[in-house]
């Protein structure tokens, strides 16, 4: 492994989209993180309330309007149709165009989930499958149906890597771009989780939270009144809670005006495995994943650190121990965005930076609500972001703004 990643030329974002629990666009997203408020909803399961951080009546409306303006789209799984949604806006925003050569690497952690468990049960009922259920539920599904929706010329790619997938797009984007095989590449990530069977299996692991009765005025003012405690470090319990959505982003060489954000580091690792889902007491992947996206950074230059952070004990601490043993008493401010959204899979990656990039466009962190904070940087210039997923496959990536715009 190498120790730096080192890129050949800039890498800019110049273009995010995302449909999620914080609405349609960037304006929406950064509205809602301007409240200390949950987008949770209790909603039965297998004849059980569970928690779930499901897209807003408006943002399903949206979806529901695009599977039906075409029909060729009307029996296309969820992940696939937000991931088009997005993908629509983000190269709208770009100012792509059809003719422009340029690549698409959008992946699922389950792919297409709903899809998959209706036409299993109706196998399972009838002894024969419908004729279109392995088109429609293969895990390319989802760039080649992005692809044919923006009607490109370049290469497609879809992937699992768990939880990290949108951020090994990412990886995989800043590749295709450093080896001249491209020059523009849309990447990102797409879940639509929230069905029987993925709400079971993430309950077998002992990770899900628990509906709770209403708290009272002591447990109000000690904040658990959030039942996702992502970053929390002293929970009781553990607290993950799944969302669902999409978030994919342009990325071009160089810098130009255009410009949200500039990729300054990358760094991936995968944990020597002891258990198929855990992380080392002090998550050794992040550990290197950090400290090859930092390459010649100082520690003490990165203001803030959007944490993967899935809101389970074990998983908060560990990359909480991680990222102590990179930036020692140099610690940058920490925050994630999965105590409000949830934990969307394979699209939280791309998420998470999109928090990054609105923090760095709007110079203001955003903090989690239940978390004290001793200071917070009244400056953003580098941002990090993290992911992993099961198996232990981290990614870090180091953004900083564009220094040729002023700060706002």
């Amino acid at each position: 492994m190498p120790e730096t990643e080192k890129l050949i030329e800039p890498i800019s974002i110049t273009a995010i989209s995302s449909i999620s629990p914080l609405g349609t666009c960037l304006a929406d997203a950064w509205v809602a993180y301007q409240v200390p408020n949950q987008r949770f909803i209790t909603k039965e399961f297998n004849g059980k309330l569970e928690w779930i951080g499901p897209l807003s009546k408006k943002s399903k409306q949206e979806i529901f309007d695009l599977r039906h303006s075409d029909a060729k789209y009307k029996l296309l799984d969820d992940s696939v149709l937000f991931a088009i949604y997005a993908s629509r806006k983000a190269t709208n925003i770009a100012q792509w165009k059809a003719a422009d050569y340029f690549g698409i690497n959008i992946g699922s952690s389950r792919g297409a989930t709903s899809l998959f468990e209706k036409y299993h049960e109706e196998f399972i009922q009838k002894n024969k499958s419908a004729t279109l259920s392995s088109p429609t539920t293969t895990l390319g599904n989802i760039s080649s149906w992005v692809a044919h929706d923006l009607q490109t010329n370049g290469p497609e790619i879809s992937h699992s890597i768990t939880c990290s997938t949108a951020l090994h797009a990412l990886l995989n984007g800043v590749a295709w771009l450093q080896s001249g095989m491209a020059d523009k590449f849309l990447v990102g990530g797409s879940e639509a989780p929230l069905t029987p069977f993925t709400i079971a299996q993430m309950k077998a692991l002992k990770i899900y939270a628990k509906p709770s009765a209403v708290p009272s005025e002591g447990e109000r003012k000690e904040g658990k009144t959030f039942p996702c405690q992502a970053l929390n470090l002293n929970k009781k319990q553990n607290s993950m809670i799944l969302g669902e959505g999409a978030s994919v982003a342009c990325m071009e060489k160089g810098i130009s005006e255009k410009s949200l954000a500039v990729i300054a580091g990358l760094g991936y690792a995968t944990e020597v495995l002891e258990h198929n889902v855990s992380l080392s007491t002090e998550a050794i992947c992040f550990q290197r994943s950090m400290q090859m996206a930092l390459g010649n950074t100082r520690p003490e230059e990165v203001d803030a650190i959007v944490m993967h952070a899935p809101g389970t004990i074990k998983g908060d601490q560990s990359e909480y121990k991680a990222v102590q043993k990179i930036f020692g008493n140099k610690m940058p401010s920490l925050t994630t965005n999965k105590w409000k959204i949830g934990h969307t899979f394979g699209a939280s990656g791309m998420l998470s930076v999109e928090l990054a990039v609105l923090m760095l466009q709007h110079q203001k962190f955003v903090q989690v609500p239940f978390v004290t904070y001793k200071s917070i940087p009244k400056k953003l210039e580098k941002i990090m972001v993290n992911a992993v997923g099961f198996g232990g496959n981290a990614v870090s990536v180091l953004l900083t703004k564009n220094e040729s715009l002023p700060l706002n």
